[in-house]
């Protein structure tokens, strides 16, 4: 029987041409309405979960469809949700007036070198973030979740009796994805429509010296169930962090710089100019931290990717299990130095226009090296985080930060001493630039490992899934810069010249990131806030240490904690309650006859969650784009505000409480298998 089932498992489809197509199709509209969507918006949305419904509704048409083919479908889409991200770089340079439009092939080389870069350095770290590693890579599980109850795909050796179970199994699954999907779907609908509120949040006066603070939580299922699957532990460390911004920090700062305005826009005035950077720092030394522990694990994939290639060489590949074969490390590193020589043509011809080039070989050699370097930094920090929080969440403008602070001190130690005063801008342009490529890379190494969390789920083969991940970037970053193009023609960005205010795309991350690359090279950046935020992150990987050395399970995951200082209370604090209600649902299905059942049935509730919410937010981005109304859903206006808030946060606790009660049922009444 298992000779049969090998053979078979060798033959069934997975890198196929009509799933190629299929995620190519969906890669161009997608990444569209995401480049969009985080000009506006500031962020992006994950692609692979909506990709891979489409991909199930569209391929069941087919025959001798397979799980995995539809898991290649969504890998290649996945890198609209990544590779747009590029769009918290890019922009920067326009906003300091080096670039008037976006050069395509210009930009389409860093936007590909940059994502086939992210693939290559993901491929030695697939080993020890994922197969090693017991990180719980939230859309990851969920995509994979969702493949297997819509697949359909029956082995055909088992007995009558597993055969009903699994019926059972996959009918429980299937209604808690399809009524997680509906439920949130039809919320984020009911939200557009601006009858119930996005949020509930308050920010007031703290004392009566100018202080202020506040709360959002966002009324969002997909964040909600972003906390469910990360867990517990993750949950407490946002709420650290939350409560070292909020609680200290934001009252701290905006009593020591008393700002006019009502405190709403006070309290986020102060957290984006001075508590963010806090932030930046703690995630900065936490991810310093974080490599360090990661050196010897990489060092060990890196040894049994070689060993992997050892054995092909042999002509016994055929003896290494499908789920450990990547692309061969070799032709890893033949693909990493080939990406490297358009990118040292790239850096030498920005630096000939910037007018440099007297220092053409300082640059293109540093240049090089830096971006060779922070990518493998960025990339295992990226999949970490990713795997943490997952990859909708993950803060890569934080990694953006790092990265432009880096390049551009860089510049101000090696060259700025070499150029004339007026060549400040012509260095602040070169520093965006080697930060675009790196963050390119970070993009991709973001989302990748998530792609090959969800591969090793459904006993898919990582080459395939590699393969198809370079599809997607190529097709990406075709599309990215036209897109890029036609918006900023069309409304332009904030504060740049000539761009209408009323209609102009804010595109938060870009400002903020070129600002910092001004403030290294104009030396006018204040280091101290990032200093104290390095502090603090220090002192929590300490406290970490001592939970793992004294308990079995309370962590303080440094980076989660950099994160809940980091990202808006919009994202985090619905975070911090999916956690805690997953938590208490896993405690009380511990006292059901069938644990194990139910807790799989809340993992796949969430899954549906994030479904839901995924696709509709990629329609109403296109609906945004093409209406030209924030708005375009709204039955209401601003007079039901107040009203809208409470109904929001009433019906989304009611439907909630609902739901888990639902789902208890359903797996305390069906016989249901756990998935593996």
């Amino acid at each position: 029987m298992s000779a049969n089932l090998s053979t078979s498992a060798e033959s069934r489809k997975e890198l196929t041409l009509r799933g190629l197509i299929l995620g190519v199709v969906i890669t161009l509209v997608f990444t569209a309405a995401n480049v969009f969507f985080g000009l506006k918006a500031g962020l992006t949305f994950a692609t692979s979960i909506p990709a891979a419904v489409i991909s199930m509704a569209i391929l069941r048409q087919f025959k001798g469809v397979t799980v995995q083919e539809n898991n290649i479908v969504q890998t290649v889409a996945s890198a609209a949700g990544t590779l747009s991200s590029i769009i918290f770089v890019l922009p920067g340079l326009i906003m300091i007036g080096w670039w008037n439009g976006f050069p395509y092939w210009v930009s389409f080389g860093i936007c590909a070198l940059g994502g086939i870069l992210g693939v290559m350095y993901s491929i030695p770290l697939r080993r020890a973030l994922v197969t090693n590693s017991d990180l719980p890579y939230p859309e990851g599980v969920a995509c994979a979740e969702v493949l297997k109850v819509g697949g359909g795909e029956v082995d055909p050796n088992c007995t009558a009796e597993e055969l009903a179970a699994g019926v059972e199994s996959s009918r429980a699954g299937l209604l808690a994805v399809v009524w997680g999907s509906i439920t949130s779907a039809l919320f984020a609908v009911v939200v557009a429509t601006q009858v119930f509120a996005s949020d509930v949040a308050q920010y007031f006066r703290v004392g009566s010296k100018g202080s202020v603070s506040g709360y959002d939580f966002n009324l969002s299922f997909a964040l909600f169930a972003v906390g469910h699957l990360v867990g517990l532990w993750v949950g407490v460390a946002l709420l650290v962090g939350f409560f070292i911004a909020w609680g200290g920090a934001v009252p701290y700062y905006s009593w020591l710089n008393p700002l006019a305005g009502v405190a709403a826009d006070v309290a986020q005035a102060t957290w984006s100019h001075k508590v963010r950077f806090l932030g930046a720092g703690t995630i900065g030394i936490a991810a310093i931290w974080t490599l360090a522990k990661l050196v010897k694990p990489v060092v060990s994939g890196l040894t049994s990717a070689m060993a992997a290639s050892r054995v092909r060489a042999a002509g016994a590949a055929h003896t290494l299990p499908r789920t450990e074969r990547d692309i061969p490390i070799g032709l890893v590193g033949i693909i990493t130095l080939v990406c490297l020589v358009p990118i040292a043509w790239l850096l030498a011809d920005f630096s000939i226009t910037a007018h440099l080039g007297d220092h053409v070989v300082l640059l293109v050699a540093g240049g090089l090296i830096y971006i060779v370097l922070m990518s493998f930094f960025v990339s295992a920090v990226c999949g970490y985080m990713a795997g943490l929080i997952g990859s909708s969440n993950s803060p890569l403008s934080g990694v953006g930060i790092l990265v432009v602070i880096g390049a551009a001190l860089l510049l101000v130690v090696g060259v700025k001493p070499l150029l004339p005063a007026d060549a400040g801008k012509a260095l602040v342009a070169f520093a965006l630039f080697a930060t675009a490529v790196v963050f390119a890379v970070a993009t991709i190494a973001n989302n990748n490992l998530q792609d090959l969390k969800t591969g090793q789920l459904v006993d898919a083969t990582p080459w395939r899934q590699q393969v198809a991940l370079i599809v997607g970037v190529v097709v990406g970053a075709a599309i990215i810069p036209p897109t890029l193009d036609l918006l900023n023609h069309a409304y332009g960005f904030a504060g740049v010249a000539g761009a209408d205010p009323a209609r102009a795309l804010p595109a938060p991350q870009a400002a903020l990131i070129s600002a910092l690359a001004q403030g290294v090279i104009q030396g006018n950046l204040d280091w101290n806030l990032i200093g104290i935020g390095a502090l603090v992150g220090a002192v929590i990987i300490a406290l970490d240490e001592v939970f793992s050395r004294t308990s079995k399970s309370v962590r303080l995951p440094p980076l989660a904690v950099g994160l809940g200082i980091y990202l808006p209370t919009s994202t985090t604090l619905m975070i911090v309650v999916g956690a805690f209600v997953g938590w208490y649902f896993d405690k009380r299905a511990d006292r059901t006859a069938k644990p194990e059942a139910v807790k799989q049935l809340g993992v796949l509730l969430a899954s549906g969650m994030i479904v839901g919410e995924s696709i509709i937010g990629v329609l109403l981005a296109a609906l945004v784009v093409f209406s030209g109304k924030a708005a375009p859903l709204g039955l209401v206006g601003d007079g039901f505000a107040t009203a809208a808030i409470w109904i929001g946060g009433i019906a989304f606790a009611a439907v909630m409480i609902v739901l888990y009660a639902w789902i208890t049922r359903l797996g305390r009444a069906g016989d249901v298998v756990p998935a593996r």
